[in-house]
């Protein structure tokens, strides 16, 4: 079991299923321990809360699988961020669980145009770096993983002018240093 860990902490029986429990795994499936993961509802508007956090579920799930460093990553990424701080244990695992669910049945495409039309310029160009940090957390991007943070740019209307610095930051804090 692996728990959705918040700064309040992690209740028992919150957490998704992992093959972290039979040893070391590549990646985490994207199942659910709760009974019944329900997807958002496809014709409501999401708030911008929830966009934020399916945006960056779906940049660093894209080929459906969630690696473990990813898992961390984005876990990390909204520990310390308002509103998700705020959040109780039970309300950050019904997030992820509904986003899941929905990214399952809708798509990991179909989630991010969703959750992109309703950010403003600002949280728009946020969620881009988070998805960037996250997918940099296991390594140097690979080919797909530019590809899909190019998708991400463009579905987000983001330019060059946010793009690059963003990239920039991030071979900067993922640099291995010479110890020379």
């Amino acid at each position: 079991m692996v728990c959705i860990a918040t700064a309040k902490g992690c209740g028992p029986g919150l957490g998704w299923s992992s093959p972290w429990n039979q040893g070391p795994s590549p990646s985490l499936p994207m199942t659910s321990t709760l009974s019944s993961p329900t997807a958002l509802d496809t014709t409501a508007p999401l708030d911008p809360a929830v966009a934020f956090v399916a945006l960056a579920l779906a940049a660093v799930s894209w080929d459906g699988s969630l690696t473990m460093a990813g898992s961390r990553a984005l876990r990390h990424a909204l520990d310390y961020r308002h509103p998700y701080r705020d959040y109780t244990p039970e309300q950050m695992v019904g997030l992820m669980d509904g986003l899941m669910a929905t990214l399952r049945r809708d798509g990991p495409q179909h989630l991010m145009v969703r959750a992109a039309e309703v950010l403003n310029a600002g949280q728009r160009a946020t969620a881009y770096a988070v998805a960037a940090e996250i997918m940099r957390s296991d390594g140097p991007l690979e080919d797909d993983e530019r590809n899909i943070l190019s998708n991400l740019a463009a579905t987000l209307q983001l330019g060059d002018a946010v793009t690059i610095p963003v990239h920039a930051a991030m071979d900067l804090l993922h640099a291995d240093l010479d110890m020379a």
